[in-house]
């Protein structure tokens, strides 16, 4: 952290931490409201994901805090145990996490298939979407995903309801000015986000007009949200619906966190995530959240991105982030309260339209065939008709097809050769998502310069899992300007990994 204060380091993690803290208030909120808690609980993992996390992170620039893609699942939680079995959960969640970083098993988180992992998102914005649709009419998400999607039409046919109507053009607001401001900004102005504008917007109409429309609802002080485990927590640790909870909560984030790392790591040329001291921050991060009575973490590819294109270079902006978060709900908790429901609704409405990558899935047909989209398809319906963690093992049990004709020969040989003026790596045998961490660690530990020669000659068979991660490595590499040359690739294999 001590380099952050040298040179022009600071100014920019200064800068970047402002432009984060815009970005993750409204959705710190929204995405506890999405989870059927109160808004103060986003607020707490928010800081603590900032402040907390951003000290310990393995990965540079990713920021950590409430994500849309637990807010699915800690709603069932919270609908089914009770709020009070939600740090219980976490407590376990995070010391899962923490040991699992220690015992270096961060890389394997990678190994699942992208398909798995863009189809389980994807599921996830559609519940979001059909859950907070009713919270635009200032009304209250049903129990399941097909609940609420099959009472979206009585909503519509409702407005004549005029609090409902109100509530909704409120919501509005919120995505026309979300939307409008996002296409629409000036250069000079492209890093205040779509999603401030929004709800300013939406507040202002609201408390200018005297809108009678369902307001955010938070506490004098933050001290007061904090909600410590109740007596008997520890003997909650061995109920086995809590353990099953925990597991896959600690699944869920953590593949999630590494996948958003790897993303961000693609957004720039800085340090690469150590994927398991992030993973252990991760959990260190959950388990304080457990103890506060907050929502759990992951790090969150939305704040992420925003804190890379504002100019953040180290650890120091998602920390300052998560200060400034914690002094606007001191200072100025009377400013939440006057921010409408449906416009974090229309936020949130936003958001999960924008988990649905039908892009991806074309991209996943196009280059490797028609059992990744199947995958894709496959673990979204099942996350939406059924539960997150059903759908994610659907997806791995589909994705193992691909391994059946190559049963026999699925392992995977790496030969390695220094000369003078190039390194080469020779891959033969079958490389599968199985080898997939051998195989990461092998191209992450090359010199960063010089030419680097991958030998595929002799290479039978790679999956969709392995074919993205090499290709997204050429892919970067070539853009630091470190040459790549791939050789014996013909046909589909040039195609897969060219």
């Amino acid at each position: 952290m001590l380099k952050a204060f040298s040179g022009g380091t600071f100014s920019r993690d200064f800068t970047a931490s402002i432009v984060v803290f815009l970005v993750a208030m409204p959705l710190c909120m929204g995405i506890a409201i999405a989870s059927g808690v109160p808004p103060e609980k986003g607020l707490i993992t928010g800081i603590i994901g900032g402040i907390i996390v951003g000290l310990f992170a393995g990965s540079p620039l990713q920021v950590s805090g409430p994500a849309a893609g637990l807010a699915v699942i800690v709603f069932e939680i919270v609908r089914e145990q009770g709020l009070s079995a939600l740090g219980p959960i976490l407590i376990l969640a995070g010391a899962i996490q923490v040991v699992a970083g220690l015992l270096r098993v961060g890389g394997w988180f990678r190994a699942i298939s992208p398909a798995v992992v863009h189809g389980m998102l994807a599921g996830i914005g559609v519940l979001i979407v059909v859950g907070q649709f009713h919270v635009l009419f200032d009304d209250k998400p049903l129990a399941s995903g097909l609940h609420n999607l099959i009472a979206m039409p009585g909503q519509l046919l409702g407005l004549s309801n005029s609090d409902a109507a109100t509530a909704f053009a409120v919501g509005l607001v919120t995505i026309g000015g979300m939307l409008g401001w996002e296409k629409f900004r000036p250069a000079s102005m492209k890093l205040v986000p779509g999603a401030l504008i929004g709800v300013v917007a939406a507040t202002m109409v609201a408390y200018f007009m005297g809108l009678s429309v369902a307001r955010v609802a938070v506490p004098e002080s933050i001290v007061a949200a904090v909600s410590l485990p109740e007596s008997g927590w520890l003997a909650q640790l061995l109920n086995p619906t809590i353990i099953t909870t925990a597991i896959a909560i600690a699944f869920i984030a953590s593949a999630e966190t590494l996948l958003s790392a790897a993303a961000v790591d693609r957004m720039h040329d800085g340090v690469r995530t150590n994927y398991n001291r992030e993973l252990s921050a991760q959990g260190i991060g959950n388990l304080l959240c457990g103890f506060a009575g907050a929502v759990p973490m992951t790090g969150v590819i939305v704040r992420s991105s925003a804190n890379v294109q504002a100019g953040a270079k180290t650890r120091l902006s998602a920390v300052l982030h998560g200060v400034w978060i914690l002094a606007f709900v001191a200072l100025l908790p009377w400013l939440l309260r006057e921010i409408p429901m449906a416009a974090l609704a229309g936020i949130l409405v936003v958001t999960g339209v924008r988990l649905v990558s039908v892009d991806h899935v074309k991209h996943l047909l196009h280059r490797y065939g028609p059992l990744p989209a199947v995958v894709w398809v496959a673990t979204l319906v099942c996350v939406v008709t059924t539960d997150l963690l059903t759908g994610v093992l659907v997806g791995i049990g589909l994705s193992l097809i691909e391994l059946v004709p190559h049963v026999r020969r699925l392992r995977l040989k790496l030969v390695e050769e220094s000369r003078s003026d190039a390194h080469e790596v020779a891959l033969r045998g079958t490389a599968t998502f199985l080898t997939l961490p051998m195989l990461s660690a092998k191209l992450e530990s090359l010199p960063a310069a010089g030419l680097v020669i991958l030998n595929v000659e002799r290479l039978g068979h790679i999956d969709h899992t392995c074919a993205e991660m090499l290709r997204e490595w050429v892919e970067r590499r070539r853009g630091a300007g470190a040459p790549v040359e791939l050789f014996g690739a013909t046909g589909r294999m040039r195609q897969l990994v060219a």
